[in-house]
């Protein structure tokens, strides 16, 4: 008995050993699902008008992961010169953790451009006052997130596909497949505190 009890306790301290060193690497970036929340980037607009009135003016893009595998990002400067300029809609898609623990989201959204587009307007002229705005196409993004850490979110590479208002952005191999981006945008969480509530 007491030697089939040291086997057993053999067989455990065997088991441990052999487990230990695949438990870091299995929780590894996405897959520790510690990821899942609201996180900023900072988008910096130079001068829109052109005469320094408005100048490195600062919005953010704002990534909700959601426990459920959906995803939405926001852009803060989206209103901005609406009628004069466009707009876009939120971002909504989904993420999933890839086996590397790297994080997937993919997100579709429409942009749209005012009446006064000269595009739209050909033949009149003076162009008219904007008075409303247009659908003018979809896209599709997908982006590749590395977990850096607990609060931190590295995009590390970003790939859109366009869609003209007459096709179907629902297809994943549809529309006009732009090139890798390989630049780094960092995200950080937003970190939930009662620091403000607290100050003097």
């Amino acid at each position: 008995m007491s030697n089939l009890k040291s086997v057993f306790v053999a067989v455990a301290v065997l088991l441990v050993f052999m487990v230990t060193p695949a438990f870091p690497q299995q929780m590894a970036g996405c897959r520790s699902g510690t990821f899942i929340g609201s996180y900023t980037t900072l988008i910096t607009i130079p001068d829109t008008w052109g005469d320094g009135s408005n100048l490195l003016n600062q919005t953010i893009f704002q990534l909700n992961l959601h426990s459920d595998g959906t995803a939405i990002q926001e852009f803060s400067g989206s209103p901005d010169t609406m009628l004069s300029g466009g707009m876009e809609t939120p971002r909504v898609g989904s993420w999933t953790c890839r086996s590397d623990g790297k994080l997937v989201v993919t997100l579709i959204w429409a942009t749209y451009v005012p009446t006064n587009d000269a595009v739209n307007h050909p033949v009149v002229t003076p162009i008219p006052p904007p008075v409303d705005i247009l659908l003018s196409r979809h896209f599709r993004a997908t982006y590749l997130f590395s977990v850096t850490d607990a609060n931190t979110l590295t995009r590390v590479q970003a790939r859109n596909r366009a869609y003209d208002a007459t096709q179907d952005p629902t297809d994943p191999t549809g529309g006009v497949l732009g090139p890798l981006v390989t630049n780094v945008r960092v995200y950080k969480r937003v970190v939930a505190s009662d620091a403000d509530l607290i100050a003097p």
